[in-house]
C-alpha cells in the first residue's frame, strides 16, 4: 500500500487562491488539511463551498481545529492542535469522524493513541523555516515512535522531495508538506512530483522487505 501524502494549507492565501490550488492538486494527494487559523468560520465555509463546486471529494478534506465545520461539511475528519478540544471529547461526540492530532514527543503520541486518535502527526523531522528556533526531532525519534504506536504516524517538518525517501523508510503511514507545495510557482507540478516519488519509494521498500 502506498504511503499517504498529506498537504497542509499555509494560512497565507485568499479563499480563492486556496480553492484553486486544491482543485489542481487533489488528484495527487491523499488528504488536504485546511489549516487556516486566521480565517473566520464563514471564510472556511466559503472554501468548502468552492471545493464542492469544483467537485473536490470531501473524503480528502481534513479541517484543522474546527470540529463544527468538519462535521457540517461532511469532511473526512478533523485535525487537532494543542489548543483544540481533547481527542477523547471529539471521539465521544463524533465517533464516526476521523480524528488526528499534532504531537511533538513520544509521550504525547502515546496519550493521543490512548484517547482514541486515529492517527498522529509528528514533527518537525528536519529543520524547518516555520520552526527556526527549535531543533528538529530527527529520524531516530521518528523510528522509535512508529515502533511504539499501533496507530498511523504522519511525519511533518522540513520534508522535501530530496529527503522524503529517508522518512518513508522509518515506518510512517505518510508524510505531510506545506510550503513545498503552497509556496511553489506550480503547486500542481510539485504535488505530482511528490506523488511520483512516494510511489517509487514504496516500491523500493517492497523490494527490500
Amino acid at each position: 500500500m502506498y504511503k499517504k501524502l498529506h498537504v497542509v494549507t499555509d494560512g497565507q492565501k485568499s479563499v480563492q487562491q486556496i480553492s484553486e490550488i486544491i482543485r489542481e492538486i487533489y488528484p495527487y494527494t491523499s488528504f488536504i488539511h485546511l489549516r487556516e487559523n486566521q480565517k473566520s468560520a464563514k471564510e472556511l465555509w466559503q472554501i468548502i463551498e468552492r471545493l464542492h463546486q469544483c467537485k473536490v471529494p470531501m473524503n480528502k478534506i481534513i479541517v484543522n481545529d474546527r470540529v463544527d465545520i468538519a462535521h457540517a461539511a461532511g469532511a473526512k475528519g478533523v485535525h487537532l492542535a494543542h489548543h483544540s478540544l481533547d481527542v477523547s471529547i471529539v471521539k465521544k461526540h463524533f465517533p464516526q469522524m476521523q480524528v488526528g492530532c499534532s504531537v511533538h514527543s513520544i509521550q504525547q503520541a502515546v496519550a493521543a493513541e490512548h484517547d482514541g486518535a486515529d492517527y498522529v502527526m509528528f514533527g518537525h523531522i528536519f529543520q524547518s523555516n516555520s520552526k527556526k528556533n527549535l531543533p528538529p526531532r530527527g529520524l531516530s525519534v521518528l523510528r522509535t515512535l512508529t515502533d511504539t504506536l499501533s496507530i498511523p504516524v504522519v511525519a511533518i517538518g522540513g520534508i522535501q522531495i530530496k529527503n522524503m525517501r529517508k522518512v518513508i523508510k522509518e515506518g510512517v503511514d505518510g508524510i505531510a508538506v506545506m510550503s513545498p507545495i503552497f509556496s511553489a510557482e506550480s503547486p500542481l507540478q510539485v504535488a505530482q512530483c511528490f506523488d511520483h516519488y512516494i510511489k517509487i519509494g514504496e516500491k523500493d521498500n517492497e523490494g527490500t522487505g
